[in-house]
């Protein structure tokens, strides 16, 4: 048998073919320390009543070598059958890069495994692709980009993230001693009800070393977790399986998402920072360059909804120039036709009652106050009523022979036309050619349900998208992209890697938000959580908090505001500039630190400085009439023979790390910056 091995920063990838060159299968996954001895995944004892391919850590399975247990790839052709035996044929290895290629010659059908795995990270990439070198077509009926084995013995404990629209990102939890668990999107976009995002840990020990796997795909995917009669667990991600399949030309490829797996001795935490850092390396350029380090951002929805008027607009833009802010965000409203969500979108050009004196005077109008301009688009969208839908009715988005889908009185473009692609592309290049636009936030505010004609239609419309992206990147460079879908609808490691930051939710009430970004952090990094004070009401729990504790939340993600302005008194707006010129110093640490959860906030760890937020929640003494006293919150990641200042104070590292910072109970929130002295 041949064996390779990927090593990253602390973790090890092992996988071997053996000498029949059947498939793949993983040796060891885990700390360094998996690779130097016996296999932790290797089946023992004779196998019964199955082949040895259904018990067997496999790779990637595929249905022909593997019949009972999941597998990843099915295919047919014209023979009328749906199994394959690829074979093994060549290993190519690149530094972290490494391909395994098998081949069956039967359906001339050439598989390759793809992994590549940083050895500054502790992540593993796998995708493979599947080539058509015969000369008749084949379909894809099931396609994911991986299996990854997990060694559990006694069963699994899964952690994930679930959700709707306004309550995005909850986590939760199940114990799986054997069994099958699926969570999935089949929206054609990535969703509010789960996150592609997966967790184990045994069941034994779930605060152990915990496994995570994620997809990097923004449309239709689905994981899924199964544990098997011995215990060991298996994640399964990819694309949602199509129900007419995809076809595979003679002499044409298909190439899977990437789906990212990571592991981590430190728990469930130590593996959300092990994804931090992965995701940390996609704006690596971006966000060390100044043109496009992240802005503190005012965005006028709140305070005007679709009632957009240049004077309005700039009398906000005073008030939140006052505050500290650096960029402002005029939202939808601001085009032809937009009074209200049934019309407008598609004809995207200024509408000149809103700005009379159009918009390249109301830039500059906030240039003259020092803010930076932004704007909202959703292009992917169209109103039934517009210029747009009446030129071009055979850009709409539809099935065959039936009226297109109607919701929230939006229909789409069929983004997997390559006509309709270059015209978003060139609608978004005329506006950020034409104007000094250094802020664009994409919304997406509906599913993608009809079923178009293109057979691929999930696959060609995602390529399209980031296709948009990417060059907006390349032909843009100083404009910073914010994604968003009603909220979190498309947040996902497909997305990350081409935008600069994610709106994780509509809902900004502060501890219904609170709980959402608390979510959001354990897939996900902090450079990318854009986060707004509001004066916005929970939805689900509306207790007040003060604006303290607002600014503080907000404060732990990229800061924004979106209150109205116009409404905030001069006192208001002084403490707003106090948080925003506090924030400013520590935003640093906040994007690039160590992420560590504590008992009542959070603290984000840099190289000589720590950022410490405190949030009371009100859950114990909901009422205030118990007397309290001075809490006591210990520190992480401190040097213990180092001194550090903590406001006006000064204690040892020792102390901190044993017996905390000072919280005094006076206040339902604080922001602590913890210094290391020479």
């Amino acid at each position: 048998m041949t064996q390779w091995t990927l090593r990253g920063a602390t973790t090890t990838y092992v996988v071997e073919v053996p000498q029949h060159g059947q498939w793949a299968r993983l040796v060891a996954w885990g700390p360094h320390a998996v690779a130097d001895g016996p296999s932790t995944v290797a089946p023992a004892g004779t196998v019964h009543f199955l082949p040895p391919a259904d018990i067997e850590p496999l790779e990637y399975a595929v249905r022909g070598v593997r019949y009972a247990a999941p597998a990843e790839l099915v295919v047919s052709g014209p023979d009328g059958n749906d199994e394959c035996r690829p074979v093994f044929v060549a290993a190519a290895q690149d530094g972290d890069h490494l391909e395994l290629t098998f081949l069956d010659e039967l359906r001339s059908l050439r598989l390759v495994l793809h992994y590549r795995m940083s050895a500054e990270l502790d992540v593993v990439e796998r995708w493979v692709s599947v080539h058509n070198d015969g000369s008749a077509a084949f379909t894809l009926h099931h396609h994911d980009s991986g299996g990854f084995v997990i060694p559990t013995s006694g069963g699994a404990y899964l952690r994930y993230l679930w959700g709707e629209w306004n309550s995005e990102f909850q986590q939760a939890a199940i114990t799986l001693p054997r069994g099958r668990f699926t969570i999935d999107s089949r929206q054609g976009i990535t969703g509010h009800s789960y996150s592609p995002f997966l967790s184990v840990a045994d069941a034994d020990d779930p605060s152990g070393t915990t496994w995570g796997v994620q997809l990097a795909w923004s449309g239709s995917w689905q994981l899924s977790a199964d544990v098997d009669t011995t215990g060991q667990t298996r994640i399964q991600a990819g694309r949602v399986p199509s129900s007419l399949g995809l076809l595979v030309a003679p002499g044409s490829s298909w190439v899977s998402p990437v789906a990212v797996g990571a592991c981590s001795t430190e728990g469930p935490d130590g593996l959300a920072r092990a994804f931090h850092a992965y995701q940390r390396t996609f704006a690596r350029e971006r966000t060390l360059s100044h043109a496009v380090a992240p802005k503190v951002v005012y965005n006028s929805w709140f305070a005007t909804e679709f009632a957009v008027r240049a004077d309005h607009q700039l009398e906000l833009a005073r008030r939140a120039a006052r505050a500290g802010v650096e960029t402002f965000v005029v939202d939808d409203g601001w085009f032809t036709g937009r009074h209200d969500d049934t019309a407008g979108l598609g004809d995207w050009e200024v509408d000149p009652a809103a700005f009379p004196q159009g918009l390249d005077a109301f830039i500059e109008d906030l240039k003259e106050v020092g803010l930076g301009f932004g704007l909202w688009v959703e292009p992917e969208s169209v109103s039934p009523g517009s210029e747009l839908a009446a030129k071009h009715p055979e850009w709409i988005l539809r099935t065959e022979g039936r009226e297109p889908l109607l919701v929230r009185n939006q229909l789409l473009l069929d983004l997997s036309r390559d006509d309709v692609a270059e015209w978003i592309w060139e609608t978004l290049d005329r506006l950020l050619s034409s104007y000094e636009i250094s802020y664009l936030k994409w919304d997406a505010n509906r599913p993608r349900l009809d079923s178009g004609v293109h057979r691929d239609l999930d696959g060609q419309v995602v390529a399209n998208l980031y296709k948009i992206l990417e060059r907006i990147r390349t032909n843009h460079p100083g404009v910073l992209v914010e994604g968003c879908a009603g909220g979190g609808g498309r947040v996902d490691l497909g997305m990350a890697a081409r935008v600069d930051t994610l709106w994780p939710s509509d809902n900004t009430a502060p501890l219904d938000r609170l709980k959402i970004q608390r979510g959001f952090l354990t897939g996900y990094s902090p450079h990318l959580m854009s986060s707004w004070v509001t004066d916005a009401e929970g939805t689900h729990d509306g207790r007040e908090r003060s604006p303290d504790f607002r600014f503080h939340v907000a404060m732990a993600g990229n800061l924004g505001i979106g209150a109205d302005l116009s409404k905030w008194s001069d006192d208001q707006l002084a403490a707003a500039a106090r948080h925003v010129a506090q924030y400013k110093d520590i935003r640093d640490v906040v994007a690039d630190g160590l992420v560590h959860p504590l008992a009542e906030g959070v603290q984000y760890v840099g190289a000589d400085r720590s950022v410490v937020f405190l949030w009371d929640t009100g859950d114990g003494n909901i009422r205030g009439t118990l007397p309290t006293r001075p809490r006591r919150i210990p520190l992480v990641r401190l040097d213990p023979a180092k001194f550090y200042r903590v406001g006006d104070e000064v204690h040892p590292g020792s102390y901190l790390l044993q017996v905390g910072v000072r919280w005094d109970g006076t206040t339902d929130s604080t922001c602590l910056v913890v210094e290391a002295l020479d």
